[in-house]
């Protein structure tokens, strides 16, 4: 299990006119998109009279805590700049345990941050909820394990068939914005932060179209 780190130990004051609302969104693969958890969340965050200020979202397993968003994120809740985050669900945070899942979650409201998670349905704040964040953690760790089990199934069925295994190509309208972005002359990791896609996607199409 990967190590916490240093979520909600920051001694900053809050600025109140300087904070400000996030989301923070995850898909696994670039295959995926956002859209389903982003307009979840805008709509709740109208239900309440207020605004979504700033998005963060990453491409990648939720057993990594090492994520480029996330780790932005992380220093604007250490730096007290961010009075409220919402997320779909807890998952998007993390799926790397009980340990870390407690860790994120309370690192975040020791830094004055209000955490709300549209589908989860349970109080977050306070110890009572402990054990309800935990059996969350182990779901969600359950969840990647079996997702992590039926990949290594339908690998070993294609490999017997003769037929490749790999992760899918970018979808085209994907593709279309990593070219134009490109042809701006922007480098790689900026190409992906925009697109919100890793590094290694836009590395390997570039590759491939190099040849």
């Amino acid at each position: 299990m990967e190590q916490q780190r240093g979520w909600g130990t920051s001694d900053v004051k809050r600025q109140d006119e300087s904070t400000f609302s996030a989301a923070y969104i995850r898909v696994s693969s670039a295959s995926q998109d956002y859209q389903g958890q982003r307009v979840a969340i805008e709509q709740a965050a109208r239900g309440r009279g207020e605004r979504v200020d700033r998005w963060f979202a990453d491409v990648g397993s939720g057993k990594s805590l090492r994520r480029p968003e996330l780790e932005r994120l992380r220093r604007e809740i250490e730096a007290r700049h961010v009075r409220r985050l919402w997320v779909w669900r807890l998952d998007r945070l993390t799926r790397s345990g009980i340990v870390d899942m407690i860790s994120v979650v309370r690192g975040i409201q020791a830094s004055g941050c209000e955490l709300i998670s549209l589908t989860d349905g349970i109080p977050l704040e306070g110890p009572a909820s402990d054990p309800v964040l935990a059996i969350i953690a182990w779901c969600a760790q359950l969840q990647r394990e079996q997702i992590a089990e039926n990949q290594a199934a339908a690998r070993a069925r294609m490999q017997s068939e003769g037929r490749s295994w790999g992760r899918p190509p970018l979808p085209p309208h994907v593709v279309d914005r990593v070219r134009a972005l490109r042809s701006q002359e922007k480098t790689q990791r900026q190409i992906a932060r925009e697109l919100h896609i890793s590094k290694s996607s836009v590395q390997r199409y570039l590759e491939e179209t190099d040849h």
